[in-house]
């Protein structure tokens, strides 16, 4: 018998959170085998099976915290439990008691009638034991739960047709349509004006909702902010990704507009490199980064990740797109590599995106600044000649700290910025 104990995932984490897992006691298992999902304060983490064996042991729940260092489940390998076969195959089995009661009158010359047990209307303990699964809880979905109080039903007495027993929703109206017995007590109860009452869900705050919850307030009560905003015309970056998209499709890639932003960031980030660069713990010192490493806020399954790429200024627009849709599938996924999280130097956060038009943005602490772009609108606006024509306005406002960053420099660097999306084949003098 071996315990596997939650291994030290770094970056100072010392407990997780158990998502799924994928194997219940008793099951066998395959080395490298996936086993279990874990929340740690970044992302999902899959922790798979050292060797092969039999699943012994899940030590933590479904939804509770792992501590690291501790048992997390218990397994038997191979060889102990193919030798605890052939133990178990060599010991005689006893014979049950009522084997035992029936042979004794034949023994002693006595017939009696052999005696049939009783049918009984409940369920055999072990059944019921099987069905309730590791942690003593018949397997059922929150919304089913949530249904079963509804009807004032007992979860217990509704066959699940799911995997191991599970109870579905079918399940559960099939099971009112058919008027089990307390039915009638679930709609006098439902009817009754004491049972209509408001239900509120509690929900733990945990893993990446937990630390976002935390380093946001820490950033935004120890980083003056100010917010610096501007209006974008797109037209030609617009007509541009248009032109470009035919060749990127038949590469098999996809090419949205933050290759662009991304790269015209870091033009702009080496004309003003204090923009790039962040302050010490202690604030007394500044410390400038050769590399531009631009995050992106990704509105994930699990919260928010903000991954990064990493040398921004010596990728072309391909290799940025490319990263781009590798880190936002990893992260939507909830999957992104601590790697990949760790080392930003300034964020963009694309909130047009999902319909916004502005916002004010918190900066990603230990960064300096953080950028929201808003969503694209065709609007008019007048040219050079004063005629009304019809252009692609896209708004930014960027937040800086202002500890480090002044108004005139984030408007300065926002200008150099504006001015590589404006006319994007600028970009093309930086080409090295």
């Amino acid at each position: 018998m071996s315990d596997f104990m939650l291994p030290d995932i770094g970056e100072g984490i010392v407990e997780c959170e158990v998502v799924e897992w994928h194997v219940a006691e008793g099951d066998v298992i395959e080395e490298d085998q996936p086993v279990v999902e874990i929340m740690t304060d970044k992302a999902l983490v899959e922790i798979t099976a050292p060797e092969a064996g039999r699943i012994t042991r899940l030590y933590v729940p479904k939804g509770e915290i792992a501590k690291v260092h501790a048992p997390l489940f218990g397994y038997q390998a191979d060889d102990e439990s193919s030798q605890g076969k052939e133990e178990a195959q060599a010991t005689p089995t006893p014979a049950a008691p009522q084997q035992q009661e029936q042979k004794t009158p034949a023994a002693s010359g006595t017939s009696m009638p052999e005696r049939t047990p009783a049918p009984s209307s409940e369920p055999p303990q072990e059944a019921s034991q099987l069905r309730r699964g590791a942690f003593g809880r018949v397997p059922a979905s929150p919304a089913v739960r949530r249904l079963v109080r509804e009807h004032n039903l007992d979860l217990e007495a509704i066959p699940g047709s799911g995997k191991d027993g599970r109870v579905l929703k079918e399940d559960v109206l099939n099971f009112v349509e058919q008027g089990q017995p307390g039915q009638e007590a679930a709609t006098a109860a439902s009817a009754s004006p004491v049972a209509t009452s408001e239900e509120v869900r509690v929900e733990p705050l945990r893993g990446i909702r937990a630390v976002m919850a935390k380093r946001m307030v820490e950033s935004a009560t120890t980083i003056p902010h100010f917010q610096y905003g501007e209006e974008f015309d797109i037209t030609d970056l617009l007509a541009l990704r248009a032109r470009l998209k035919p060749r990127m499709e038949a590469l098999g890639e996809r090419l949205t507009l933050m290759p662009f932003f991304m790269k015209a960031i870091a033009l702009a980030a080496a004309e003003h490199p204090i923009v790039n660069a962040r302050l010490n713990a202690t604030a007394d010192e500044i410390h400038y980064y050769s590399a531009c490493n631009v995050g992106m806020a990704v509105d994930s399954k699990v919260g928010l990740l903000v991954p990064n790429i990493k040398q921004v200024e010596t990728l072309s627009v391909l290799d940025i797109a490319r990263e781009v849709a590798r880190l936002t599938s990893a992260a939507r996924e909830g999957r992104v590599e601590q790697r990949d999280l760790k080392g930003g130097t300034i964020s963009i956060s694309n909130i047009g995106a999902l319909g916004g038009t502005y916002a004010s943005p918190i900066i990603n602490a230990p960064e300096s600044a953080i950028v929201a772009i808003g969503k694209t609108q065709w609007l008019p606006r007048f040219d050079e000649k004063g005629e009304v024509q019809r252009r692609a306005i896209m708004t930014a406002t960027w937040a800086g700290d202002h500890r480090l960053i002044d108004g005139g420099t984030i408007a300065r660097f926002c200008n150099a910025w504006k001015g590589y999306l404006e006319a994007p084949e600028t970009m093309l003098l930086q080409l090295r």
